[in-house]
């Protein structure tokens, strides 16, 4: 049986050990020894980028903040969708997981990360929503593991009524916000409906061959 093998650790803004484990060729970051995403269970984390770019893609110089870099397969997705003159930027928290996805060794994300439409900031999302009113087409989520901070407390914040309302307030008209969530919740969703997101819950696999389902939250602002 092949060995887990701790590659790196790292520790989250509230004081929690992150670390990034190799079992086998696949890796895994956990979080206080909850694993927060898998190399071998990302189709979820694509068919987020998917719901997010797909009414936006075709806008021109359209602009997307990615909410935690992960394991860079929702930033590889967005790529895939956009444009080529589309800019995508990724606020991640914590320094490591840059340098383990620009890690070549690990074969990550460090391809997406060096194209030139990527933008990385090792910033709290929260403060460049603050930064960018109407800054964005489109914000995707994918910071904890649902609508309540897993890697960080303060990111619940991301979550409440007044963070709806800031998250309404860096996109652009006809924006798009989606939210990555391991189980239905359906308090979040009337929320963003509140924020005055038109809202839709679509489950996918976190394989795309089959495996657990999580759920996918979308929001879209209407265009005026």
């Amino acid at each position: 049986m092949k060995p887990t093998i701790l590659r790196d650790q790292a520790t989250t803004p509230d004081g929690r050990p992150l670390t990034l484990h190799e079992h086998d060729g696949a890796f895994t970051i956990r979080v206080g020894g909850v694993e927060l995403m898998s190399s071998r269970q990302h189709h979820s984390e694509e068919r987020l980028a998917e719901l997010a770019c797909a009414a936006i893609a075709r806008r021109p110089r359209a602009r997307v903040l990615v909410g935690g870099l992960g394991m860079g397969f929702t930033l590889r997705r967005c790529l895939a969708c956009l444009a080529a003159d589309a800019r995508v930027v990724v606020a991640e928290l914590v320094p490591a997981v840059v340098r383990w996805n620009r890690e070549p060794a690990y074969g990550l994300a460090a391809d997406s990360l060096a194209d030139p439409r990527v933008d990385v900031v090792e910033r709290d999302v929260v403060d460049v929503l603050r930064a960018e009113p109407r800054g964005f087409d489109a914000v995707i989520l994918d910071v904890d593991n649902g609508a309540e901070g897993l890697v960080a407390a303060g990111n619940d914040r991301l979550y409440s009524a007044r963070g709806l309302e800031r998250l309404k307030a860096a996109l652009r008209p006809g924006g798009v916000l989606a939210v990555w969530s391991t189980a239905d919740d359906p308090a979040f969703v009337e929320r963003m409906g509140r924020a005055g997101f038109s809202t839709a819950v679509e489950r996918a696999r976190v394989h795309a061959a089959g495996g657990p389902s999580v759920s996918l939250l979308v929001g879209r602002l209407e265009i005026r």
